[in-house]
């Protein structure tokens, strides 16, 4: 019943949320919803018809469905009662911890969670891993037919990419002031994008026009293609050592110049994150310590949208450092010997040692199958590892994507010393423009353990030490002249 006659001349007493709780509804929005609907549209109505009303409303809340009154509260309650909280498995999957020694608390306590999920089938902890949201950075975990946005992460597709240059390692000298020219113009990091971006396939893509928050964020995916995000995200020279002499470029061993840089799919991938992660929290109601982990079926229509958005995202991010490594290769007046890429902040679909497909999400950790390649950064001070993975199943066939931090980025701005930090840079020979205390080489884990911690994941074929760096950073560095 939506109408109710009006009482003439009655008394109005109004209805209490304690009411509606004695008449059958529970705490929460239910409660305030009804009080709208008994504001809205029975002014002046007696309260025993009100009540027998909703009395009538809660034996079938599905035969008020087209309801003009009480349409939306009757899908309240349907879809509270169809998406009711889900149970986490009672004590976590068996999973492998590299690094444990350094590894904080916060980061431990979120991949228990996350290996109690009912679709969790697998997962590790990488020797970087620190506190997140949702899946700790440096989580690794496998499910089954079900993709988790935030396990996939904000920065979807978030990668390294090296080229090496047939120029000896003094070039680094003998043409400074010219590479860090190059940098200079060639860069554009956070909210900064190209002067003139370019035109590439990428944003072709016809879920430009099958997809509507794809479409809606095509205008700003195309105004930030070549460009680096904020934060640690870099594009630096430095020189590359060849190691391995079966190496898969045909590479000789020794000292090259080379360019890395690390970003991801910008502004277009976060939005994607947000609006998937939202979706997914609405379909997927998880218990509260649990609840950045929703995820969505692969095989619902809004699981397969994320998964190609994902997937799109990532082409995207690919691009953008093709685009910087492309304006280099230009003012080097050179084509590169070797190009090397590999990503995090993913999900793959992948095949457990039974042969069944699984969905792997890394979120700030990298593929480390037999014979995949990568690149496992160190800071602006410490070496980087050019990788082949030797697909170790304890690890989901993982390694870290970096050194990982030892030190949050509030906390490195509040305790480190500009002059200090300028001083130590200075010390070790490399030359920063634009970055902040928060990205100081001190703020990180020693690369070096956390290479020990994973030597039965990937072999090194190659190292890399930065020298000229381009960052952001949210304060500036004096640069060294």
């Amino acid at each position: 019943m939506d109408t109710f006659e009006k009482m003439e001349n009655s008394q109005e007493k109004k209805i209490t949320g304690a009411e509606l709780i004695a008449i059958g509804f529970e705490e929460g929005k239910a409660i305030g919803m009804v009080l709208d609907i008994i504001e809205t549209h029975f002014s002046g109505v007696s309260v025993d018809k009100i009540q027998t009303a909703l009395i009538n409303f809660l034996k079938d809340p599905e035969e008020y469905m087209d309801s003009e009154v009480f349409g939306d509260l009757s899908k309240e309650f349907l879809f509270k009662e169809e998406n009711a909280t889900i149970d986490l498995r009672e004590t976590p999957l068996d999973y492998r911890v590299y690094g444990a020694e350094g590894i904080e608390e916060g980061a431990l306590k979120q991949i228990n969670t996350a290996m109690r999920l009912p679709v969790a089938k697998a997962g590790a902890l990488m020797p970087d891993a620190h506190q997140g949201y949702g899946l700790p950075i440096g989580g690794v975990l496998a499910t089954e037919n079900a993709v988790i946005p935030y396990a996939v992460g904000v920065d979807i597709g978030c990668r390294m990419c090296m080229t090496i240059y047939d120029f000896p390692e003094d070039t680094l000298e003998t043409r400074k002031e010219d590479l860090k020219k190059m940098l200079k113009l060639n860069t554009a990091f956070g909210r900064k994008t190209m002067k003139k971006p370019k035109d590439d396939e990428v944003l072709a893509n016809p879920l430009f026009k099958e997809i509507k928050v794809i479409k809606d964020l095509k205008e700003r995916a195309a105004a930030q293609i070549g460009s680096s995000g904020g934060g640690n995200h870099f594009v630096e020279f430095g020189v590359t050592e060849i190691l391995d002499p079966n190496n898969e470029w045909g590479i000789a061993p020794g000292k090259y110049l080379a360019v890395l840089s690390h970003s991801g799919s910008r502004g277009f991938g976060a939005n994607i994150a947000r609006y998937y992660t939202k979706l997914a929290m609405e379909k997927c109601q998880l218990p509260k310590e649990a609840r950045h982990l929703a995820w969505l079926d692969l095989n619902t229509e809004e699981g397969m949208e994320y998964w190609l958005a994902m997937n799109l995202a990532g082409d995207y991010a690919s691009a953008c450092h093709h685009h910087i490594h492309e304006r280099m290769a230009v003012g080097l007046r050179a084509k590169p010997l070797a190009m090397i890429e590999n990503h995090h902040n993913f999900a793959w679909k992948e095949k457990d040692a039974q042969g069944n497909e699984i969905i792997v999400h890394r979120k700030g950790a990298t593929p480390a199958g037999k014979g995949v390649l990568g690149i496992i950064p160190g800071s602006m001070t410490a070496p980087g590892f050019i990788v082949r993975g030797k697909g170790d199943e304890n690890s989901v066939n993982s390694a870290s994507h970096g050194a990982g931090r030892c030190m949050s980025r509030t906390a490195a701005k509040n305790n480190l010393n500009a002059t200090e930090v300028i001083q130590y840079l200075r010390d070790h020979g490399v030359e920063v423009i634009g970055s902040g205390l928060d990205e100081a080489p001190m703020a990180y884990k020693n690369i070096e353990q956390v290479m020990a911690a994973q030597s039965d994941l990937v072999e090194v074929i190659g190292k890399f030490l930065p020298k000229i760096v381009r960052m952001c950073g949210d304060e500036k560095f004096k640069e060294v002249d």
